[in-house]
Protein backbone atom coordinates (compact mmCIF):
# COMPACT_ATOMS: atom_id res chain seq x y z
CA UNK A 1 0.00 0.00 0.00
CA UNK A 2 3.07 2.56 0.98
CA UNK A 3 4.41 1.53 -2.48
CA UNK A 4 1.36 2.53 -4.46
CA UNK A 5 0.82 5.83 -2.46
CA UNK A 6 4.22 6.66 -3.59
CA UNK A 7 3.44 6.09 -7.16
CA UNK A 8 1.79 8.95 -9.49
CA UNK A 9 -1.15 7.04 -11.31
CA UNK A 10 1.03 7.47 -15.05
CA UNK A 11 -0.06 7.62 -18.74
CA UNK A 12 0.57 5.71 -21.38
CA UNK A 13 3.12 8.15 -22.28
CA UNK A 14 4.90 7.99 -18.52
CA UNK A 15 4.66 4.34 -18.97
CA UNK A 16 6.58 3.87 -22.25
CA UNK A 17 9.14 6.28 -20.71
CA UNK A 18 10.49 4.09 -18.08
CA UNK A 19 10.50 0.85 -20.51
CA UNK A 20 12.67 2.80 -22.72
CA UNK A 21 14.74 4.46 -19.72
CA UNK A 22 15.09 0.14 -18.08
CA UNK A 23 15.54 -0.90 -22.19
CA UNK A 24 18.47 1.21 -22.79
CA UNK A 25 20.24 1.30 -19.43
CA UNK A 26 20.24 -2.60 -19.82
CA UNK A 27 21.87 -2.38 -23.35
CA UNK A 28 24.68 0.09 -22.18
CA UNK A 29 25.39 -2.60 -19.18
CA UNK A 30 25.63 -4.96 -21.49
CA UNK A 31 27.69 -3.32 -24.32
CA UNK A 32 30.36 -1.77 -21.20
CA UNK A 33 30.09 -5.60 -19.96
CA UNK A 34 31.43 -7.13 -23.66
CA UNK A 35 33.96 -4.25 -23.97
CA UNK A 36 35.24 -4.73 -20.73
CA UNK A 37 35.51 -8.45 -21.56
CA UNK A 38 37.21 -8.29 -24.90
CA UNK A 39 39.58 -5.42 -23.34
CA UNK A 40 40.05 -8.46 -20.75
CA UNK A 41 40.94 -10.77 -23.11
CA UNK A 42 43.05 -9.31 -25.09
CA UNK A 43 45.43 -8.40 -22.15
CA UNK A 44 44.71 -11.74 -21.26
CA UNK A 45 46.22 -13.03 -24.50
CA UNK A 46 49.15 -10.67 -24.05
CA UNK A 47 50.14 -11.25 -21.09
CA UNK A 48 49.95 -15.43 -21.19
CA UNK A 49 52.15 -14.73 -24.23
CA UNK A 50 54.35 -12.78 -21.78
CA UNK A 51 54.64 -15.44 -18.75
CA UNK A 52 55.38 -18.41 -21.52
CA UNK A 53 58.13 -16.58 -22.75
CA UNK A 54 59.34 -15.75 -19.27
CA UNK A 55 59.06 -19.35 -18.41
CA UNK A 56 60.68 -20.71 -21.48
CA UNK A 57 63.76 -18.48 -20.07
CA UNK A 58 63.69 -19.20 -16.70
CA UNK A 59 66.42 -20.81 -15.09
CA UNK A 60 65.08 -21.54 -11.64
CA UNK A 61 61.72 -21.73 -10.55
CA UNK A 62 59.51 -18.41 -10.23
CA UNK A 63 57.08 -19.12 -7.58
CA UNK A 64 57.04 -20.45 -4.34
CA UNK A 65 54.11 -21.48 -1.56
CA UNK A 66 53.64 -17.73 -0.35
CA UNK A 67 52.78 -16.87 -4.05
CA UNK A 68 51.00 -19.78 -4.83
CA UNK A 69 48.76 -19.31 -1.79
CA UNK A 70 48.42 -15.29 -2.72
CA UNK A 71 47.12 -16.30 -5.88
CA UNK A 72 44.53 -18.59 -4.70
CA UNK A 73 43.23 -16.20 -2.63
CA UNK A 74 43.23 -13.21 -5.18
CA UNK A 75 40.99 -15.83 -7.57
CA UNK A 76 39.09 -17.07 -4.97
CA UNK A 77 38.25 -13.28 -4.41
CA UNK A 78 37.24 -12.50 -7.53
CA UNK A 79 35.34 -15.15 -7.98
CA UNK A 80 33.64 -14.24 -4.69
CA UNK A 81 32.82 -10.35 -5.91
CA UNK A 82 31.89 -12.02 -9.43
CA UNK A 83 28.96 -13.65 -7.48
CA UNK A 84 28.23 -10.40 -5.43
CA UNK A 85 27.58 -8.71 -8.90
CA UNK A 86 25.33 -10.81 -10.64
CA UNK A 87 23.28 -11.21 -7.11
CA UNK A 88 23.47 -6.96 -6.97
CA UNK A 89 22.29 -6.80 -10.83
CA UNK A 90 19.45 -9.20 -10.17
CA UNK A 91 17.83 -8.18 -7.52
CA UNK A 92 18.16 -4.70 -9.22
CA UNK A 93 16.71 -6.12 -12.36
CA UNK A 94 13.95 -7.57 -10.11
CA UNK A 95 13.03 -4.33 -8.59
CA UNK A 96 12.60 -2.36 -11.71
CA UNK A 97 10.31 -5.09 -13.16
CA UNK A 98 8.38 -4.87 -9.72
CA UNK A 99 8.04 -0.88 -9.90
CA UNK A 100 6.53 -1.47 -13.77
CA UNK A 101 4.33 -4.32 -12.94
CA UNK A 102 3.00 -2.05 -9.84
CA UNK A 103 3.01 1.02 -12.32
CA UNK A 104 1.08 -0.77 -15.20
CA UNK A 105 -1.84 -2.41 -12.17
CA UNK A 106 -2.30 1.12 -10.95
CA UNK A 107 -2.92 2.19 -14.08
CA UNK A 108 -5.43 -0.16 -15.06
CA UNK A 109 -7.06 0.09 -11.78
CA UNK A 110 -7.43 3.75 -12.48
CA UNK A 111 -8.73 2.92 -16.16
CA UNK A 112 -11.28 0.52 -14.81
CA UNK A 113 -12.20 2.73 -12.31
CA UNK A 114 -12.85 5.79 -14.30
CA UNK A 115 -14.69 3.57 -17.02
CA UNK A 116 -16.93 2.86 -14.17
CA UNK A 117 -16.97 6.74 -13.30
CA UNK A 118 -18.08 7.32 -17.17
CA UNK A 119 -20.89 4.35 -17.03
CA UNK A 120 -22.09 5.52 -13.94
CA UNK A 121 -22.56 8.95 -15.28
CA UNK A 122 -23.71 7.87 -18.76
CA UNK A 123 -26.92 6.00 -16.42
CA UNK A 124 -27.21 8.74 -14.08
CA UNK A 125 -28.25 10.87 -17.37
CA UNK A 126 -30.33 8.38 -18.92
CA UNK A 127 -31.97 8.20 -15.56
CA UNK A 128 -32.91 12.62 -15.76
CA UNK A 129 -33.64 12.60 -19.67
CA UNK A 130 -36.64 9.93 -18.65
CA UNK A 131 -35.26 6.26 -19.40
CA UNK A 132 -35.69 4.52 -15.75
CA UNK A 133 -33.00 1.98 -16.54
CA UNK A 134 -31.41 -0.09 -19.10
CA UNK A 135 -33.49 -3.12 -19.39
CA UNK A 136 -36.39 0.29 -20.66
CA UNK A 137 -33.79 0.94 -22.95
CA UNK A 138 -33.60 -2.42 -24.51
CA UNK A 139 -37.31 -3.01 -23.43
CA UNK A 140 -38.15 0.47 -26.09
CA UNK A 141 -35.43 -0.38 -28.57
CA UNK A 142 -37.23 -3.77 -28.79
CA UNK A 143 -40.50 -2.51 -28.99
CA UNK A 144 -40.03 -0.22 -31.75
CA UNK A 145 -37.91 -2.80 -33.59
CA UNK A 146 -41.25 -4.80 -33.46
CA UNK A 147 -43.23 -2.57 -34.58
CA UNK A 148 -40.96 -1.28 -37.29
CA UNK A 149 -40.41 -5.10 -38.68
CA UNK A 150 -44.41 -5.58 -38.66
CA UNK A 151 -44.96 -2.70 -40.62
CA UNK A 152 -42.54 -4.22 -43.29
CA UNK A 153 -43.69 -7.35 -43.09
CA UNK A 154 -47.22 -6.02 -43.28
CA UNK A 155 -46.09 -4.14 -46.51
CA UNK A 156 -44.65 -7.27 -47.87
CA UNK A 157 -47.62 -9.12 -47.62
CA UNK A 158 -49.64 -6.88 -49.22
CA UNK A 159 -47.53 -6.04 -52.42
CA UNK A 160 -47.00 -10.88 -52.14
CA UNK A 161 -51.07 -10.76 -51.90
CA UNK A 162 -51.65 -8.89 -54.50
CA UNK A 163 -49.07 -10.18 -56.76
CA UNK A 164 -50.71 -13.59 -56.05
CA UNK A 165 -53.77 -12.37 -57.28
CA UNK A 166 -53.00 -11.24 -60.64
CA UNK A 167 -50.89 -14.49 -60.95
CA UNK A 168 -53.69 -16.09 -60.33
CA UNK A 169 -55.51 -14.16 -62.81
CA UNK A 170 -53.06 -14.84 -65.23
CA UNK A 171 -52.53 -18.61 -64.64
CA UNK A 172 -56.58 -18.74 -65.13
CA UNK A 173 -56.38 -16.18 -67.94
CA UNK A 174 -53.53 -18.62 -69.87
CA UNK A 175 -55.48 -21.79 -69.06
CA UNK A 176 -58.86 -20.54 -70.59
CA UNK A 177 -56.47 -19.43 -73.47
CA UNK A 178 -55.27 -23.23 -73.65
CA UNK A 179 -58.88 -24.28 -73.56
CA UNK A 180 -59.86 -22.28 -76.06
CA UNK A 181 -57.02 -23.23 -78.53
CA UNK A 182 -57.42 -26.76 -77.92
CA UNK A 183 -61.05 -26.31 -78.12
CA UNK A 184 -60.39 -24.68 -81.91
CA UNK A 185 -57.94 -26.85 -83.16
CA UNK A 186 -60.64 -29.76 -82.08
CA UNK A 187 -63.68 -27.88 -84.19
CA UNK A 188 -61.20 -26.89 -87.38
CA UNK A 189 -60.39 -30.73 -87.47
CA UNK A 190 -64.19 -31.44 -87.68
CA UNK A 191 -64.48 -28.50 -90.49
CA UNK A 192 -62.35 -30.19 -92.43
CA UNK A 193 -63.61 -33.88 -92.25
CA UNK A 194 -67.03 -32.23 -92.97
CA UNK A 195 -65.63 -30.81 -95.83
CA UNK A 196 -64.58 -34.03 -96.86
CA UNK A 197 -68.08 -35.84 -96.43
CA UNK A 198 -70.42 -36.55 -99.51
CA UNK A 199 -73.22 -37.97 -97.54
CA UNK A 200 -75.51 -34.97 -95.81
CA UNK A 201 -75.99 -36.65 -92.96
CA UNK A 202 -72.94 -37.58 -92.10
CA UNK A 203 -72.01 -33.62 -92.40
CA UNK A 204 -74.78 -33.30 -90.04
CA UNK A 205 -73.55 -35.80 -87.94
CA UNK A 206 -69.95 -33.80 -87.76
CA UNK A 207 -72.18 -30.21 -87.20
CA UNK A 208 -73.49 -31.89 -84.36
CA UNK A 209 -69.98 -32.94 -82.95
CA UNK A 210 -69.14 -29.11 -83.04
CA UNK A 211 -72.20 -27.82 -81.52
CA UNK A 212 -71.50 -30.44 -78.33
CA UNK A 213 -68.03 -28.53 -78.17
CA UNK A 214 -69.26 -25.06 -79.18
CA UNK A 215 -73.16 -25.04 -78.54
CA UNK A 216 -73.43 -20.82 -80.04
CA UNK A 217 -71.76 -21.60 -83.39
CA UNK A 218 -73.63 -19.92 -85.65
CA UNK A 219 -71.67 -21.21 -88.76
CA UNK A 220 -72.23 -25.01 -87.91
CA UNK A 221 -75.73 -24.36 -87.39
CA UNK A 222 -76.52 -22.80 -90.35
CA UNK A 223 -74.36 -25.55 -92.81
CA UNK A 224 -76.53 -28.31 -90.54
CA UNK A 225 -79.88 -26.39 -92.01
CA UNK A 226 -78.35 -26.54 -95.18
CA UNK A 227 -77.74 -30.55 -95.09
CA UNK A 228 -80.99 -30.33 -93.90
CA UNK A 229 -82.18 -29.09 -96.88
CA UNK A 230 -80.47 -31.49 -98.93
CA UNK A 231 -82.40 -34.49 -96.82
CA UNK A 232 -85.73 -32.87 -97.93
CA UNK A 233 -86.09 -31.70 -93.92
CA UNK A 234 -87.29 -28.06 -94.88
CA UNK A 235 -89.45 -27.47 -91.41
CA UNK A 236 -86.03 -28.63 -89.32
CA UNK A 237 -83.72 -26.08 -90.94
CA UNK A 238 -86.26 -23.58 -90.53
CA UNK A 239 -85.85 -24.50 -86.92
CA UNK A 240 -82.06 -24.76 -87.35
CA UNK A 241 -81.59 -21.35 -88.94
CA UNK A 242 -83.39 -19.64 -86.30
CA UNK A 243 -81.56 -21.00 -83.61
CA UNK A 244 -78.53 -19.12 -85.88
CA UNK A 245 -80.77 -15.90 -86.24
CA UNK A 246 -81.16 -15.91 -82.50
CA UNK A 247 -77.52 -16.16 -81.75
CA UNK A 248 -76.90 -13.23 -84.46
CA UNK A 249 -79.46 -11.77 -86.09
CA UNK A 250 -77.56 -9.99 -89.01
CA UNK A 251 -76.27 -13.76 -90.09
CA UNK A 252 -76.63 -13.55 -93.97
CA UNK A 253 -75.89 -16.92 -94.31
CA UNK A 254 -78.61 -18.12 -91.77
CA UNK A 255 -81.50 -15.54 -93.55
CA UNK A 256 -80.33 -16.98 -96.48
CA UNK A 257 -81.25 -20.86 -95.52
CA UNK A 258 -84.36 -19.81 -93.61
CA UNK A 259 -85.48 -18.21 -97.23
CA UNK A 260 -84.09 -21.75 -99.09
CA UNK A 261 -86.50 -23.27 -96.18
CA UNK A 262 -89.44 -21.17 -96.98
CA UNK A 263 -89.17 -21.61 -99.93
CA UNK A 264 -89.61 -25.56 -100.05
CA UNK A 265 -92.02 -25.37 -97.38
CA UNK A 266 -94.47 -23.06 -99.79
CA UNK A 267 -93.96 -20.38 -98.36
CA UNK A 268 -93.23 -17.48 -101.10
CA UNK A 269 -93.55 -13.85 -99.31
CA UNK A 270 -91.56 -15.24 -96.14
CA UNK A 271 -88.63 -16.25 -98.75
CA UNK A 272 -88.47 -13.67 -100.64
CA UNK A 273 -88.45 -11.41 -97.78
CA UNK A 274 -85.91 -13.20 -96.05
CA UNK A 275 -83.47 -13.65 -99.53
CA UNK A 276 -83.90 -9.71 -99.65
CA UNK A 277 -82.91 -8.95 -96.40
CA UNK A 278 -79.52 -11.71 -97.10
CA UNK A 279 -78.78 -10.50 -100.22
CA UNK A 280 -78.75 -6.55 -98.92
CA UNK A 281 -76.44 -8.04 -96.58
CA UNK A 282 -74.08 -9.54 -98.67
CA UNK A 283 -74.42 -9.68 -102.26
CA UNK A 284 -72.53 -12.72 -103.38
CA UNK A 285 -75.93 -14.65 -102.44
CA UNK A 286 -77.62 -12.94 -105.34
CA UNK A 287 -75.94 -15.41 -107.88
CA UNK A 288 -75.94 -18.19 -105.31
CA UNK A 289 -80.02 -17.69 -105.18
CA UNK A 290 -80.15 -17.77 -108.80
CA UNK A 291 -78.84 -21.28 -109.19
CA UNK A 292 -79.76 -22.65 -105.97
CA UNK A 293 -82.62 -25.18 -106.22
CA UNK A 294 -84.55 -24.73 -102.94
CA UNK A 295 -85.83 -21.31 -105.34
CA UNK A 296 -87.18 -23.75 -108.10
CA UNK A 297 -90.46 -22.96 -107.17
CA UNK A 298 -89.86 -19.00 -107.64
CA UNK A 299 -87.85 -19.36 -111.15
CA UNK A 300 -91.22 -17.32 -112.69
CA UNK A 301 -91.55 -14.66 -110.23
CA UNK A 302 -90.88 -11.16 -111.11
CA UNK A 303 -89.82 -10.04 -107.58
CA UNK A 304 -87.57 -13.15 -107.23
CA UNK A 305 -86.12 -12.52 -110.68
CA UNK A 306 -85.27 -8.90 -109.65
CA UNK A 307 -83.77 -9.84 -106.63
CA UNK A 308 -80.93 -12.27 -108.74
CA UNK A 309 -80.52 -10.38 -111.21
CA UNK A 310 -77.29 -8.51 -111.18
CA UNK A 311 -77.48 -4.92 -110.67
CA UNK A 312 -75.51 -2.65 -113.83
CA UNK A 313 -73.70 0.22 -112.85
CA UNK A 314 -73.29 2.64 -115.00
Amino acid sequence: MEASNRLIPLGNFRLTTVFAVISLWLIAAFCVAAENTKEAAEKSAEGDAKAEQTINNLQTPLYTAFTERYILDEVKNLRQMLADTRIEFTEKIVDREVQVADRALTYATDTVTYFFYLIAGASTLLVLVGWNSLRDIKERVGSYANEEIKRITGTYEQRLEALERELQSKSRHIAAAQEEITLTNEIHSLWLKASQENSPQSKINIYDQILSLRPDDVEALTYKADSALLLGQAQWASSLANKALDIDPENSHALFQRACAHAESGFPEEALRDLEEAILKSETLRLQAKDDPSFKSLQDNEQFIALVTPVVTT
